[in-house]
């Protein structure tokens, strides 16, 4: 193997530039070169040339293709993991019954602690009293509302249809790059070609556009951006000679991105998986609206109430309590 296979990266780069036919037409000059100034193919044994040239193209074929399989398998485990993750949380928030019924003794009990506190506002037992108008009946509000809730989420899916599912770590694996995200800041991940220096890739990123590419090459990412990024915070470095990584922070930290660029196409951001976000690092007003969302994130996706839901339901339940004397035996609500 070569002790600095990087050597004559930059004079095998501008060459590589410079040959409109690509590697093919590049690799025509290097047999050329063999063929006129050496005597690389009649100074050695007849077939020998052809051998060298073959356990050259076999050993570093072999080391390319290694790599290839070593990330497919990192990512399968890395998806794999978070597909455990998943189950054992649904499995965690499915534990307890989404369904129940309020009994007699349940709604005496609770009647009891409500009387003792008399100071309760008269405002919230008549909001109560509204959203309670239809349930107290026969139930067909309550099924009025499932319908309702059903064409909602059917409406919703008819949007996301065609939508990317979003890889193990909120972005998505595209063709030429793959990227990940946080609440706070988007991951590119630019594969090259072949080793390279600094000097002969280009990035530049303005507030809401982002340009990718190799010297002398069509660039791989040029397109205006999902949103606004803070430009004195965003970086890049080359990994390995072989791998631009890209860190831009967004300027509104309370969404995902659903794509890079405009002409990308687009993840599901309610596939988001929120436990990849960083909420330690934002500030506590912050947080805690970011946790409601996420958490209502789950709840819809699961089929549970969201916490505004769960707001109603109480409400509901404060009035069922407070009148006993009103058949709820067939009122049903969740929690």
């Amino acid at each position: 193997m070569l002790s600095d296979p990087e050597k004559y990266d930059g004079l095998l780069m501008t060459m590589a530039q410079q040959c409109e036919g690509g590697i093919q037409e590049m690799l025509d000059y290097i047999f050329s070169f063999l063929a006129r100034k050496t005597d690389f193919y009649v100074g050695v044994a007849k077939g020998t040339a052809e051998k060298v040239v073959m356990e050259k193209f076999r050993e570093h074929q072999k080391a390319a293709l290694k790599k290839v399989e070593q990330d497919r398998k990192e990512r399968e485990e890395e998806e794999k993991r978070r597909q455990e993750r998943l189950a054992k949380k649904k499995q965690e928030e499915a534990g307890e019954p989404k369904i129940r019924e309020i009994t007699d003794e349940e709604a005496e009990n609770i009647q009891k602690e409500i009387d003792s506190k008399s100071s309760q506002p008269a405002a919230e037992s008549t909001e109560a009293a509204e959203s309670n108008a239809n349930a107290n009946n026969s139930g067909d509000a309550s099924g009025g509302d499932k319908d309702k809730k059903d064409e909602e989420e059917e409406e919703e899916d008819e949007k996301d249809k065609g939508k990317l599912k979003p890889n193990s770590g909120n972005g998505a694996d595209l063709e030429n790059y793959r990227w990940v995200q946080t609440l706070t800041d988007v991951e590119i991940t630019v594969p090259l070609k072949m080793k390279l220096k600094s000097r002969d890739v280009i990035v530049e990123f303005q507030k809401k556009h982002l340009k990718v590419g190799v010297r002398g090459q069509p660039l791989i990412i040029d397109g205006e951006m999902y949103n606004e990024i803070k430009i004195e915070e965003s970086t890049w470095t080359l990994v390995d000679g072989q791998n631009v990584t890209i860190c831009l922070e967004k300027v509104n930290q309370l969404e995902w991105w659903s794509r890079i660029v405009m002409t990308d196409p687009e993840i599901n951001t309610r596939k988001v998986q929120p436990e990849n976000s960083k909420l330690s690092d934002l500030d506590d007003d912050t947080r805690g609206t970011v946790e409601k969302m996420l958490y209502d994130q789950r709840q819809k996706e699961l089929g549970l109430p969201t916490s505004d839901d769960q707001k109603k339901n109480t409400v509901l339940k404060k009035f069922m309590e407070a009148h006993p004397e009103m058949d709820f035996s067939k009122a049903k609500f969740s929690g």
